[in-house]
This record gives C-alpha cells, structure tokens and sequence, in this order.
C-alpha cells in the first residue's frame, strides 16, 4: 500500500519496465560516482593547485619590477602591463567549465585584489592585479591550476555507460521475447485462435510454455468432446422425431394438436443444442462491417414480423473489424430474439471506433435480476422468476451461445438493465 502512488509513473509495457529496471541502477551510479568524483578529486584538486598558484602570483606580483621579470620567465609566468579600464574588464568563462568554477572563487579567495579573472579556452588562464599606474595581467597554462582534460572522465563514462546498456538491453531482449510470443500465442487461443508456438527461453519461461500447450491441448479436446457428443445426440434424436412428425399427421387434428406442439418444442431444443455444439466454427477472422451485418440482422428479423429496429450508429459506419461473420450474426440474432420474446419492443444500436465496438441489444421485457446475470450467461440456464417460460422461451442456450461467441472474439457479454428501454440490455464488447 506504500508505493501505490508510484503505479501511475510505472510503465506498463514489460519491454519498457526492463529497460527501466536495467538503466534506473546504471544512471544512478554514474550519477553517485560522477559526484563523489567531481567532489573529492576535480575539486580537491583543482584548489590545492589554484592556491599554490595563488601564492606564487602573490610573491611574484609584491616583487620589484626588475626581479619581477626574471622570477616570471623563470615560472613560465607571462605579464602584460594594462590600462585601468582593461584592468577592470569582466572575465569569461565557457558554462560547460566546470573546474573554472573552483578556479576562479579559489584564486579570488586568495587573491582579493585581482579586478578580473578570464578563462578563455582550456589552455590559459589570465588574471589581473592592480598596480598604482593600471594593472599588470600575469597569463599562465591552465594546467597550473586545474587537471587536464577533466571532460574526459564524463564521456567516457556516459560512453561505456551505453555501450553496456545496449549489451545488456539487447541480452535482456533475447530473455524477454520468448515471454512476448507465449503471450501472443494465449491470447490468441483466447480469441479462438491456434498460433503455432514453441517453448524458448529460460528454463522458467520454458515450464510455462509446456504448461500452456498442454492446457491448449485438453481445451481443444474438450471443446472437440463437446461438439461431438451434442452433434452426435442431436443427429440421432432428428430420425425418431421426424418418424413421430409422420405418425403424428396420420391421427386427427384434435388429437394430434398437443403432440405436435412437444415435437415442435423438441425441434426447437435439437436446434438450440446444434447451434451450441457449432460455436464459433473453425471459420478464419475476416473484416467485417458491423453497422451492414446488423442492418442486415435487423432486416430479417423484421421481415418475420418481429418488433425489432436499428438504432444509433456511433463513429464512422464504413469501419471494418476482423470476426467470424457468421457466428456473429447467430450471437446476435440470438440476443434479438431473446429481446422480442420477452419484450413488446427491442433496440440494437452499435458504437464503433478504429480501437473498439459495442453493439447493444435492448427490451422492454421484465429484464433480469442483477443477482442472477451471471447464471443466465451459463449453458441450460432457465431463469424463470426473470423470463416467463410459457412464451414459448428456448433451452437456455441463447445468452451462452453469444457469452462463448463474444470471448472466441476477445471481448465479453455484458449484462445490465436498459436505461432507454427498461428491460433487459445486452453488450457484446470487443476490443481491437
């Protein structure tokens, strides 16, 4: 709980989280060291010797000036007579010079009198002191007072600074990428979709591959399992009931007439578990445009006298998204039956973006409880406080069919209460 605050600055990528973890330690050292070093050796240095050039200036500059002379060429001193006015002159000094810094308060530290102090390049030094007819500027190699080449330590520091972090990005790389395509591979499984993947990497990241390939395996055997079985029994139930349909119409209207309807409600039964066994198929992603399928959903269900209309269309119509069109159109056709079942009116309206779509199915039907939502969404379920089942309601597969059809697609099947219409509102979400 003491570092949820630093979620919000974290990165959320996992390349972008190594590569945080791997730079934050090495630009910390560089910068501790860089510091410690600056502190303790440039600057240390750098005054020990100003001061002890300091005092040579002093001792030179409080000579005579004929002893002046010789004492400076002998110390490699040169002295420059000067006017007041360029006595009094400002001094320079480039901003990148970090030990003229140190130079200058050290030598003005030392040398209180001096009028002006230039750092021009990094190879002299000039400074000024006053004499009773103008100044005298003593100029000097600027090795006298500093180290040579003090930038040197920096680049080669942030140098091999990098070049280390782009070894070690590049090995962390190689570490990572494993982990990304097992990533790709259950997401796309999660879509309804089987990537050839093989286990790489570490020998963690190797486990967790062989685990998830032996997950997929008894998925898709169960899911093959299921399809069967369903297929299978709905198949053979289809002879005796068309063998009844014909004894059926052999008896009269009257006696025949509640027989008829339980065969009818078999049918019924028998289609809903084919469609259920269907799925989504084994049909590949195609782009699809979502306001023509629903158009075209809307169309039909009206021209079977259903009250069903198209409502708002939000974002661009000609947007296209990768699905299976014809498992789409079952989910949704399901979810608009359901609506004009249970309702006297039912709505679909679609919101599109080029990251997302929403379509929404609503009623004015007596919806469904919010503590029973998650029931409805499993296969069989029968919710009758919610859903009066004598108006000629299915098996309990719509909801599931389009539950199973909104996950094959990487998107979910939202339940909740229609503010426009009253009853129940269906939200297949799926992101891009």
């Amino acid at each position: 709980m003491i570092f949820q605050w630093m979620k919000r600055y974290v990165p959320r990528g996992l390349y972008s989280r190594a590569a945080l973890i791997l730079t934050l330690p090495v630009v910390t050292l560089l910068l501790v060291v860089s510091v410690l070093f600056v502190q303790r050796h440039f600057a240390g240095v750098t005054e020990q010797m100003t001061t002890l050039t300091a005092r040579e200036l002093g001792v030179l500059h409080a000579l005579p000036p004929a002893e002046r002379d010789g004492l400076a060429r002998r110390l490699e001193f040169t002295v420059t007579p000067v006017d007041r006015d360029a006595a009094h002159q400002q001094g320079r000094r480039r901003w990148y010079d970090l030990t003229g810094l140190v130079v200058i308060a050290t030598l003005n530290e030392r040398l209180p009198a001096a009028t002006s102090i230039d750092l021009p390049d990094d190879h002299n030094v000039m400074l000024t002191l006053p004499t009773p007819t103008g100044g005298l500027r003593y100029t000097f190699d600027r090795d006298r007072v500093s180290p040579p080449n003090a930038h040197q330590l920096f680049v080669n520091m942030v140098f091999f600074g990098g070049v280390m972090t782009v070894i070690s990005f590049i090995y962390l790389r190689n570490q990572l990428r494993p982990i990304t395509r097992l990533a790709k591979a259950a997401e796309a499984f999660g879509r309804g979709r089987s990537i050839p993947y093989t286990p790489g990497g570490a020998l963690e990241v190797r486990a967790a591959g062989h685990a998830f390939l032996d997950m997929r395996a008894r998925i898709e055997r169960h899911i093959q399992q299921r399809t069967m079985m369903l297929s299978g029994v709905s198949h053979d139930l289809r002879t005796p009931l068309t063998r009844l349909k014909l004894e059926l119409a052999m008896l009269e209207e009257d006696d025949r007439k509640m027989m008829e309807r339980d065969v009818d409600e078999m049918q019924k039964m028998l289609d809903g578990f084919l469609s259920f066994s269907q799925g989504t198929g084994d049909a590949p992603m195609e782009p699809v445009a979502p306001a023509e399928l629903l158009a075209e959903i809307v169309e039909d269900a009206q021209r079977a006298h259903k009250p069903v209309t198209l409502g708002d269309i939000e974002g661009d119509s000609s947007l296209t998204a990768p699905m299976r069109a014809m498992a789409m159109k079952r989910a949704v056709t399901n979810l608009v039956e359901n609506a004009t079942r249970y309702g006297n009116q039912a709505e679909v309206s679609l919101r599109i973006s080029e990251k997302s779509l929403r379509i929404r199915i609503e009623d004015d039907g007596p919806g469904i409880p919010a503590e029973q939502r998650e029931d409805a969404l499993k296969p069989f379920a029968r919710l009758d406080a919610a859903r009066n089942q004598n108006l000629g309601g299915g098996v309990g597969l719509g909801l599931a069919i389009a539950n199973d059809t909104a996950r094959a697609h990487g998107g979910v099947l939202r339940l909740s209460q229609s503010a426009k219409l009253g009853g129940l509102c269906a939200d297949i979400v799926i992101g891009f």
